[in-house]
């Protein structure tokens, strides 16, 4: 018998979605226990590995000097950026890590902004990318935007449609916002082949009909079609 985490990390999460779940090949839905010792495994090395450059980080915004250079501040800016939306992936409870990133980055950016108080047009860029950011950092708290987001690909392109089809509604709606118009054509394609190949094999494609309505619906709006 499989015994799932908890709070499994993003190699662990996707076996999860796979597992005797009639939406993938075959060969894909049986998990052998070693597959899932292999991806905790790596779900734990990820963690580790987080660690020290998440340390060094913090080192580097504590000594940030009132005068930094603004080159200096925006890297680390970027880099605690980017350091949120791996944790949003990692395994565990990483509740208190993404806390301090926001109040770290809170800091720095009242930085930034003070050197830019007689900027009118400086200070509205700011603010628009404040609210960027909390926008994607709301999508990050769904677990499968964080692991579309990861740099190395762990969702293949042949798994794509089935793994939208098979999350919750949450998870759909905010990882559909990641897509521009050509991968929305793309996905919506292989969706409408995958349902036709799914038919009359007893699957139950009421979601996977409904969501290929939504992928078209999001389509059109790129494309400025009504109806």
């Amino acid at each position: 018998m499989l015994k799932f985490s908890l709070k499994p990390g993003r190699r662990e999460r996707h076996l999860m979605r796979k597992h005797n779940n009639p939406l993938f090949p075959e060969s894909e839905r049986a998990i052998s226990p070693q597959a899932l010792t292999e991806a905790q495994r790596l779900d734990h090395e990820e963690i580790v590995e987080f660690i020290p450059g998440f340390r060094k980080l913090i080192q580097q915004a504590v000594a940030l000097q009132p005068n930094e250079q603004s080159e200096v501040i925006l890297k680390l800016k970027e880099d605690f950026d980017k350091s949120y939306e791996q944790a949003c992936g990692l395994a565990d409870d990483q509740s208190e890590t993404k806390t301090a990133i926001i109040k770290l980055l809170a800091v720095i950016m009242k930085s930034v902004e003070g050197g830019a108080k007689n900027d009118p047009v400086a200070l509205d860029e700011l603010e628009q990318e404040r609210i960027a950011r909390d926008t994607h950092f709301a999508l990050l708290e769904q677990p499968l935007v964080a692991d579309l987001l990861y740099p190395e690909k762990l969702i293949g392109d042949n798994e794509l449609v089935a793994t939208l089809f098979s999350v919750s509604d949450e998870e759909f709606g905010a990882a559909i916002s990641l897509f521009d118009q050509s991968q929305l054509e793309m996905l919506c394609s292989e969706a409408d082949q995958m349902i036709d190949a799914w038919r009359g094999t007893g699957v139950d494609l009421a979601t996977a009909e409904k969501r290929l309505i939504d992928l078209n619906t999001l389509l059109k709006a790129y494309t400025g079609e009504t109806g």
